[in-house]
């Protein structure tokens, strides 16, 4: 496996140890095959959802493989919602602490997710104090606490990493389609398929609206979003990648495709339609991806991550009726 200058404890040894010891602690992914979406997109489709995962998203993974690891009590992060819930639920079986910094327009349905895993809630306005700027008060105030980042963190790849070893268990993939925003999800999928010694393609599927991963891939040069992009895929709205997270990617992935939010949505309305299948639009966009680019995929045997199922009821409900 390549090493990395910004994480050199993500080693063989490091990333066997994770798959040993994870699996015990996460519910396996369920592995779904659909002949009606295989042959309107013509290629043979495995889906791999996270939605029954622990607090409903891949997020409880990386949160249980990072919080077990270290020896702080009081645990401080920022979520619009996903991560924050897997950091609150992890914290609850290891007896730890923790303080969610969440936008004030948050949907009150994942703040009360927080809360229902005994986790606290600190709800900001981003227009006066960003996220990170919150997070830093709070460990200033709290000293000795913790701060969880979400994606930008050896061992949160590595934790993502045994989803990738779940699917390449399951079948000889020629490409796993995977959500990019941050790049913990991703950059995981490829340490797993590095470690495994497979040769399945890693090809991204990020928003239109927030294409900085797509940007920085053509440019070679990490990129950045100037502001938190306008897109459906609510999960996807960050800056831009990890440090870790790009230098994984940058040589890890064979593409990244820019998904449009109607196509986003159309995906989502087709999980349902022919898997009965909840799909938050952001774990939608790997077959939104298929969708985009049909024609890169044909005869291939895909596998596409939904990476969770969290999604506000009126969202949804407006997303299913195309509204």
């Amino acid at each position: 496996m390549p090493r990395y200058e910004s994480a050199p404890q993500l080693t063989n040894d490091y990333i066997t140890s994770v798959w040993e010891m994870l699996p015990r602690y996460v519910r396996p992914t369920l592995l779904l095959q659909s002949e009606t979406l295989s042959a309107q997109l013509g290629c043979d489709i495995t889906i791999a959802s996270e939605t029954f995962q622990y607090t409903g998203s891949f997020k409880f993974r990386a949160a249980y493989n990072l919080l077990s690891s270290v020896a702080e009590s009081r645990i401080v992060t920022a979520s619009s919602g996903n991560y924050g819930q897997a950091v609150a639920y992890a914290c609850k079986l290891l007896g730890k602490k923790c303080t969610v910094v969440m936008p004030v327009t948050s949907a009150q349905v994942k703040v009360a997710a927080v809360q229902s895993h005994g986790g606290s809630v600190d709800l900001i306005d981003v227009q006066k104090i960003s996220r990170n700027e919150r997070v830093q008060q709070l460990l200033d105030e709290q000293p000795g606490a913790f701060s969880a980042q979400a994606y930008d963190d050896y061992r949160v790849v590595a934790g993502n990493s045994t989803l990738g070893m779940e699917i390449l268990n399951a079948a000889a993939f020629d490409v796993i389609l995977v959500p990019v925003g941050g790049g913990g999800l991703s950059s995981g999928q490829v340490v797993a398929r590095d470690h495994a010694g497979a040769r399945t393609e890693i090809i991204g599927a990020e928003p239109q609206p927030g294409n900085d991963a797509a940007r920085s891939l053509r440019s070679g040069t990490l990129t950045y979003n100037e502001r938190e992009p306008a897109t459906i895929a609510d999960g996807a709205r960050t800056l831009g990648l990890g440090r870790l997270n790009w230098e994984i990617l940058q040589h890890g992935v064979a593409d990244i495709v820019e998904v449009p939010d109607d196509i986003t949505l159309e995906a989502l309305r087709r999980y349902f339609r022919y898997l009965n299948l909840k799909v938050e639009p952001t774990g939608a966009l790997s077959l939104g991806a298929l969708m985009t680019a049909p024609e890169r995929f044909q005869g291939q045997r895909v596998c596409c991550i939904v990476s969770g199922g969290n999604v506000d009821p009126t969202v949804y409900a407006s997303a299913l009726l195309g509204e």
